[in-house]
C-alpha cells in the first residue's frame, strides 16, 4: 500500500510537472499510523508531522477540527477586539457591517470541510458571535437570542447548515453539478409525501467520517419540505431555505 501511495504521488508530480523542494512536502497519515516509515516523492523524503495547514485549513492526523476551531476563534476574536479598541460608535449601523465583513468570514471559511465536531467547539465558535452583538448598544442586557431576533441574524450553528444545504444544492443542481458527480447517491422511491429529491443515507462506524460535509448534510437534505428541494434556481432555494430552517435546527 505504502508502495503504492508513493508511485501515485511520483506520478502526480510528473504529471502536473511538479516542483517538489525539500521540506515544503509533508505527511500527516504516517506520523501515527508507522512512525518508523517514511514516504518518497521522486527522489526526495516526504517528513511526518502531526498537522498541516492547507489553504488557510488546519487539519491533524486524526483529521480532528478541533485545532482549526481554535485558530479561527482566535483570528475572529483578535478582530473583535481591534474594533472594539479603536471604533468608538457602539451603534448597529457601526458594529454589525464591521462584524459581518471583518469577523465572521475567520468563522466561516471553508466551513464545509472543517465543521466544528463537538459541541465545546461549535460553542467556541458562537461565543465570539455573542460577545459581537452585546457590543451593540441597547442590546446589552438581552439574552443571546433576542440579540438576534433584534438584529436579523442567526446562529452561527443554523448559519452553518443553512451552507451546507446551499452547498448541497450547487453539488447536486447548481453550478457544481458535475464537480458533484458522485458525492451523493439519489434514493429512488415511489413516495409521494416530502421532498421528492432524497438521498441515500450511508452507514459509516467512524464518528470522524459521520461529520463530513457529504455525510453529514444529507440528513437535513432529506428533511427539506418538497418546494425546497426541488427549487428551480439557487436563488429561489435560498430564500425557501430561510423559511424552513427553523424546523431543521
Amino acid at each position: 500500500m505504502d508502495n503504492g501511495i508513493e508511485c501515485t504521488l511520483g506520478k502526480f508530480a510528473d504529471d502536473t510537472k511538479l516542483c517538489v523542494q525539500q521540506g515544503q512536502v509533508q505527511d500527516p497519515a504516517h506520523s501515527r499510523c508507522n512512525p518508523k516509515h517514511n514516504c518518497r516523492l521522486g527522489g526526495e523524503w516526504i517528513e511526518s508531522s502531526p498537522e498541516e495547514k492547507d489553504l488557510g485549513v488546519l487539519v491533524n492526523e486524526k483529521l480532528n477540527m478541533s485545532w482549526q476551531c481554535e485558530l479561527a476563534a482566535q483570528k475572529a476574536n483578535h478582530v473583535l477586539g481591534c474594533i472594539k479598541r479603536s471604533v468608538t460608535s457602539r451603534s448597529r449601523e457601526v458594529i454589525l457591517p464591521l462584524y459581518s465583513t471583518l469577523v465572521r468570514p475567520h468563522l466561516e471559511y471553508c466551513i464545509q470541510l472543517w465543521g466544528p465536531q463537538y459541541k465545546r467547539d461549535m460553542e467556541l465558535l458562537e461565543r465570539v458571535q455573542r460577545r459581537a452583538t452585546k457590543m451593540i448598544r441597547g442590546l446589552e442586557h438581552l439574552s443571546y437570542e433576542d440579540r438576534l431576533r433584534e438584529l436579523g441574524l442567526f446562529s452561527l450553528e443554523k448559519r452553518r447548515l443553512q451552507g451546507d444545504l446551499i452547498a448541497a444544492f450547487q453539488y447536486l443542481k447548481g453550478a457544481y453539478r458535475k464537480a458533484g458527480e458522485g458525492l451523493f447517491i439519489r434514493e429512488c422511491s415511489d413516495r409521494t409525501r416530502g421532498n421528492g429529491f432524497k438521498l441515500k443515507e450511508g452507514r459509516f462506524r467512524l464518528d470522524v467520517r459521520k461529520k463530513f460535509f457529504t455525510v453529514r448534510v444529507v440528513r437535513y437534505w432529506n428533511r427539506l419540505p418538497r418546494e425546497v428541494g426541488e427549487a428551480p434556481s439557487l436563488e429561489v432555494f435560498k430564500t425557501r431555505l430561510d423559511e424552513a430552517l427553523g424546523n431543521l435546527v
